[in-house]
């Protein structure tokens, strides 16, 4: 089985440049043989990041799951508050942590993306074939 990482990056301020930025993340975490998990790209898809509620609740469920994962990684050159937090959970849980740059991410080929059993992209959306 693929290692699962977490994948934080900032997300406020500039937020379309952010989120494009979270998404090759990811991508380049899929290019290093393992499997990426970016909250950030999946719960402002259902709730607003705007409301501090809202906001708090995504917060939680990416710590639930940041839980689960085999490393966290810390994409690109800056640290936002959130992204501080999500670090200092990881260091309790003693999941390891990495500092991926901006410039690492950002350059990737686009044939380096490949599937453990030597695919060039993944398998259909089998839940059996992806874990």
């Amino acid at each position: 089985m693929r290692k699962l990482v977490y994948i934080a990056s900032p997300l406020s301020g500039d937020v379309e440049t952010n989120l494009d930025f979270a998404r090759q993340a990811c991508l380049y975490a899929m290019a290093q043989g393992v499997t990426p998990f970016a909250p950030h790209l999946l719960y402002p898809q259902m709730l607003d990041d705007n409301d501090p509620a809202q906001r708090e609740l995504g917060m939680k469920m990416g710590n639930q799951m940041l839980a689960l994962c085999d490393e966290l990684w810390l994409c690109g050159d800056i640290t936002s508050p959130g992204m501080a937090k999500e670090r200092a959970l990881a260091e309790d849980l003693d999941i390891p942590v990495q500092r991926v740059s901006m410039d690492g991410i950002l350059y990737r080929p686009p044939d380096e993306l490949r599937w453990d059993d030597g695919q060039e992209q993944p398998p259909g959306p089998s839940m059996d074939s992806l874990c």
